[in-house]
């Protein structure tokens, strides 16, 4: 079976045919570029129809990355997936579900270690991107922690996938922040770490 071999061009392809058959037309330019690297993570072009965000998120998460600010992951899956290398200042993307400090917080708060994780942003969070991908419980903690009146995150990618808990904790992202934090998120059970890597991809990479 003939099939294309040359990585540039299945790139470049990719690139060209979700932006004929997406519908962009409603977002801004910076926002269509996070949209595109999400479909080409998923394969799914009809996300965009669910997409819902605030109008400097894409902006406000850019300057960020350029001051500095740490990408806070709540999986291992996203912090993979950021591709170091294109951050301008040479940014810490940093995930604590694994560490010994969070797996005694999740034994003693009964949550999952993702949510207890959020506990030891605690110092970083304010200015940061946050880069939500997998539990919804660390969207529903974060909100909880913001509620408490800290200082907030740049911007919050919030887009955890599943069953349970992720449809509802975007919405009360929506709910929540619409009017005091900058978010990117998708609405319904879609989501996922490749898609949550790939939004903060779209901010580094031209294409």
């Amino acid at each position: 079976m003939a099939y294309l071999r040359d990585p540039e061009l299945i790139y470049q392809q990719s690139f060209t045919t979700i932006r004929k058959e997406a519908d962009l037309s409603l977002f801004p330019p910076d926002i269509a570029d996070i949209v595109v690297r999400m479909i080409h993570s998923c394969g799914m072009i009809d996300i965009a129809q669910n997409i819902v965000y605030t109008i400097r998120a894409a902006s406000a998460a850019k300057a960020a990355l350029i001051k500095g600010a740490p990408v806070l992951c709540d999986s291992r899956m996203v912090c993979e997936g950021v591709i170091r290398a294109k951050l301008p200042a040479e940014n810490d993307v940093l995930c604590w579900n694994n560490c010994k400090e969070s797996v005694a917080l999740a034994k003693k708060l009964a949550t999952t270690r993702s949510a207890a994780a959020v506990e030891l942003w605690r110092p970083k969070l304010a200015g940061s991107v946050v880069v939500v991908g997998n539990a919804p419980t660390t969207l529903f903690r974060l909100l909880e922690v913001l509620e408490e009146g800290v200082e907030p995150p740049a911007v919050i990618f919030g887009l955890p996938v599943g069953f349970v808990g992720a449809a509802e904790s975007k919405e009360l992202l929506v709910k929540q922040c619409k009017k005091s934090v900058q978010f990117l998120t998708l609405n319904g059970r879609r989501g996922g770490s490749a898609m949550a890597a790939a939004a903060v991809n779209a901010l580094t990479i031209d294409g």
